[in-house]
């Protein structure tokens, strides 16, 4: 079979009521909600500067009124309560405010935000920071540089509805917004969503009627802690956890060459299921091999260090490079440990926090020590590409047959030692030759992983004047965290990339509850499709402040008591009330809070790429779950790689079981991502992504009809389907709608399936070599192994599968 082939059907495609019924489980309007908020919801209470008042200087004063000394006009900094209160705020008396004068003026030369700043505040926003200045003009230090420390749980009237501290927190703040939480989720919904958030696979009808019928008080507990205990939790969180770190497969830049990091993958899905605490799994990454007496498994897990884009193209100015490598690692630390965009620092001072070229340049200091310029000269185009160090894993037979192999070469080496007559050499030579031949085979199997070596002298770092690596005027940088952060104390010794993981984890020494803060925030948001602070990865001036801080510093007090317990946090979240709502909406909530940031429902949210994949697998039977190894080639369009050079390649897909494994071991080409992938927003991770996208288009829907991964499970599930044992046609869709959907169909869609299965029967029986090209989409065995069954029968119960795993509450998590 080709590398795609597509299902050419035109003749059914073109049936009116199948595009009725296409129409019926795709045709999602797309809406833009345009809503500008000066602060979620701060009808709340009294005016905060950091909720209501902080994001609007942030976005309209701060680049001219900020921390950036070089671009500051007036010598007004915002963003200081002495510089603003010296010259511009007189608190009490708007009046007198020269804030107040400029902002409300419609004289262009003194009308603030001037007009060429393409900056403009709304009659509302002017009005609020009016009030503010009326109520004392009160400045708040800025939420993400303050620990967090345990707040109080605030009382609530309604004492039935909350079963957890954070439900108290949620209703508090409902409450005063006039709002209500939405009913209770019904159990398959509960158990749907449990699945797909703590495991990214959907249960079996099995596990559902078990959840469903059970009468024990704990059994949603009990089913909380199976999924956590299950080895497709590490999965699902690993998917997670690569998108931060820009895991992937390929080097990224130039040709784009294959690299040994597939065991890198493989130890953040052991750490997650054996629940490393996150202060360790901190360390091992960023310095596993400073560890005393490293594991092998520390040292697969400094890989991290190794993950930024290189080049392998022979004309790379080495220099050039490294400073390009260090910027990386730089912006990737920061996003994902930090939520800091200290990428903007390479060139300039921060314009919206407090951070500076000169930290930019000392965080860099900390990883001068890796060994990262060996690829300048011995990499090259071979797949994989050679990006020394590198660990040799061999499993245990390939080790013993190594072993084996040195023993027998040792031996005929000393023997030719001793041999002199050349009719006695020539078979010890030739034998000689062939275990070699035989050591070298091999090696080429064994499986290798880049790691960090700590190079002897680490290479010297210099502040690039306006980011320029050809400009050495800047002076020599040590390691050194952001200056208004304080400093790591190391008895006058070099700061060292052991010494910044400990800083980033110590909650008395370090930076650890700020850490612990943008950690529980994303775990928040693997459970409701948003972060309780909306920006994942920007916890700065530019990033959206908490709806509910009182409760995010709680959770991240209790993350970092509770050991830095990934697992213990999330089951603190999803055994919350606030978790088990429903996530229908009421008119009146749906104009109230679009958005869903006070938490008044759940969510709905289509599932990540990998999920939408492993979903059809695991419907149909088809998945494998193998667990751990190299990466997977699914089927790929033909020819979607021509256009990669250094080296010409063909890519050619997995023809056994493991094109069928789940999605997070799918082979990561950065300049050609997956189709599949990209076509449900999968990001090609050149960059931290903490949160993806989620589009809605025709290609998406196309790829479900058409994929041969889809198409193939859509056949395997149709088998299943006729091989039930159960002849009515009613009865076949309960099957396939509780295996997709966990319910049976309502009177609507089973009327829509069964006049879409009567006209796929007569097109087939029509044009049946349309049916033979559908039925033999994918594996040719098993294709014809089914096709003996009746191919028109069979390619029109695949129609009917293809139409449900099209359905978008298939791969919707509600």
């Amino acid at each position: 079979m080709s590398d795609f082939n597509l299902v050419h059907m035109s003749q059914l495609f073109e049936s009116p009521r199948l595009m009725r019924f296409r129409q019926c489980v795709w045709g999602v309007a797309s809406v833009l909600l345009v809503a500008v908020l000066t602060g979620p919801f701060s009808s709340a209470g009294q005016i905060e500067f950091n909720r209501d008042i902080r994001p609007i200087l942030s976005d309209r004063c701060f680049a001219c009124h900020g921390p950036n000394a070089n671009d500051r006009e007036a010598e007004l900094r915002l963003d200081v309560e002495e510089s603003a209160k010296a010259s511009a705020i007189v608190a009490g008396n708007p009046a007198e405010s020269e804030v107040i004068i400029r902002i409300f003026s419609e004289d262009p030369d003194l009308k603030m935000p001037p007009d060429e700043s393409g900056k403009s505040l709304s009659p509302q926003e002017r009005e609020l920071i009016k009030q503010w200045i009326a109520a004392g003009a009160v400045y708040q230090p800025f939420w993400a540089y303050v620990n967090p420390r345990r707040q109080d749980v605030p009382s609530v009237e309604d004492t039935a509805w909350p079963s957890h501290w954070i439900d108290n927190s949620i209703l508090n703040r409902l409450t005063q917004e006039g709002l209500s939480p939405a009913p209770d989720a019904d159990r398959v919904t509960l158990i749907r969503r449990l699945s797909f958030d703590l495991i990214g696979l959907p249960p079996t009808p099995e596990e559902v009627d078990a959840f469903v019928e059970s009468d024990d008080p704990r059994a949603y507990e009990r089913l909380v802690d199976r999924l956590l205990e299950s080895p497709h939790y590490g999965e699902r969180m690993a998917v997670y956890w690569l998108d931060l770190v820009r895991y992937a497969d390929t080097v990224g830049y130039h040709g784009d060459q294959d690299q040994s990091i597939s065991p890198y993958r493989d130890y953040v899905i052991n750490a997650f299921n054996n629940n490393l605490p996150f202060d360790q799994f901190t360390r091992e990454q960023l310095a596993g091999d400073l560890l005393p007496e490293s594991t092998t498994d520390q040292k697969i897990a400094t890989g991290y260090n190794r993950l930024l884009q290189t080049s392998h193209e022979g004309g790379v100015q080495p220099k050039e490079y490294l400073a390009i490598y260090a910027a990386d690692r730089v912006r990737n630390l920061s996003a994902v440990w930090m939520g800091a965009t200290m990428g903007c620092c390479q060139c300039h001072d921060h314009k919206y926090d407090p951070l500076t070229m000169k930290d930019f340049y000392s965080m860099q200091a900390f990883f001068a020590d890796i060994d990262e310029a060996r690829h300048f000269t011995s990499g090259d185009n071979s797949l994989p590409t050679k990006r020394e160090p590198e660990l040799a894993l061999p499993t245990p037979e390939q080790a013993s047959r190594l072993k084996e192999l040195a023993s027998q070469i040792s031996e005929i080496e000393a023997q030719l030692s001793k041999t002199e007559a050349e009719d006695a050499r020539k078979p010890l030579e030739a034998q000689l030759a062939e275990l070699k031949k035989q050591q070298q085979a091999v090696r080429k199997t064994v499986r290798r992983s880049m790691i960090t070596v700590a190079l002897e002298t680490p290479r010297t770092i210099r502040l690039l004047p306006r980011g320029d690596w050809l400009n050495e005027s800047g002076p020599i940088m040590q390691p050194a965290i952001p200056e208004f952060l304080g400093e790591i104390e190391t008895d006058g010794k070099r700061a060292t990339r052991l010494d910044l993981a400990n800083w980033l984890t110590s909650p008395e020494r370090g930076a650890g509850l700020l850490t612990a803060r943008v950690m529980v925030n994303r775990l928040w948001y693997l459970c409701f499709g948003t972060g309780l602070a909306g920006d994942l990865d920007d916890f700065g001036g530019q990033g959206e402040p908490p709806v509910h801080p009182e409760l995010l510093d709680n959770l991240a007090v209790e993350f970092v008591e509770s050991g830095w317990d990934i697992k213990h946090m999330l089951k603190q979240i999803v055994m919350s009330h606030t978790y088990r709502q429903a996530s229908g909406e009421s008119p009146e909530l749906r104009a109230r809070d679009p958005l869903n940031r006070l938490y008044a429902r759940q969510s709905r949210f289509r599932l990540p790429a990998e999920f939408v994949r492993d979903t059809a697998l695991a419907v149909s039977g088809l998945l494998v779950t193998d667990y751990g190894g190299e990466s997977i080639r699914p089927y790929q369009p033909a020819g979607y790689y021509r256009h990669l050079n250094f080296p010409k390649r063909k890519y050619v897909h997995d023809t056994d079981k493991r094109e069928w494994r789940r999605g997070v071991y799918v082979h990561w080409q950065r300049q050609f991502l997956h189709p599949m992938l990209k076509a449900f927003d999968a990001p090609s991770r050149e960059e931290c992504t903490a949160q993806r996208p989620r589009s809605n288009t025709p290609l998406a829907a196309l790829v479900l009809l058409n994929d041969p991964t889809f198409v193939e499970a859509a056949r395997v599930l149709a088998e299943h389907v006729l091989a039930e044992g159960v002849e009515t046609v009613d009865a076949r869709l309960d099957f396939l709608f509780r295996r997709a959907l966990s319910r049976t169909p309502d009177d609507t869609e089973r009327q829509l399936l069964q006049d879409l299965l009567v006209e796929s029967r007569g097109q087939f029986q029509e044009h049946p070599e349309a049916g033979q090209r559908l039925v033999n989409v994918g594996d040719k065995k098993r294709a014809e192994d089914a096709a003996t069954k009746g191919a028109a029968e069979l390619a029109a119960w695949t129609t009917v599968a293809r139409a449900v795993l099209n359905l978008n509450e298939t791969i919707t998590r509600n």
